[in-house]
């Protein structure tokens, strides 16, 4: 398998991992705006927490970016996603206000 191919085949596996992760994000915004905290909320702040417990871990990188580094020497905030440029230079910034909202709203209907 070429660089390239297996450049590709990362950025696939990325981008299936960041539209995963956007139903979960999604699906928890949902539950916290009906206020249907039930097990699947629970589960989906637990997945995020694990991700974020990830990209702790790798210094704010994804794992996958890392194992794509090997492949490419690009400087682009997309090089190994499918992305637009802004979206992947911002990502982290837009989810985690993001996720802050969700945060607020779910300790507001589990104690208020």
């Amino acid at each position: 398998m070429t660089a390239a191919a297996k450049l590709t085949a990362i950025k696939l596996v990325h981008t299936a991992v960041w539209i995963f992760f956007n139903v979960v994000i999604g699906y928890l915004a949902y539950a916290v705006l009906v206020d249907r905290i039930d097990q699947w909320a629970w589960i989906a702040l637990a997945l995020i927490g694990l991700e974020c417990l990830v990209l702790l871990l790798f210094k704010m990188a994804c794992p996958l970016t890392v194992v794509a580094r090997r492949y490419s020497d690009s400087q682009r905030p997309n090089f190994d996603i499918y992305l637009p440029e802004w979206l992947a230079r911002y990502n982290k910034l837009i989810y985690g206000l993001i996720l802050l909202g969700i945060l607020v709203g779910l300790v507001w209907r589990v104690w208020f």
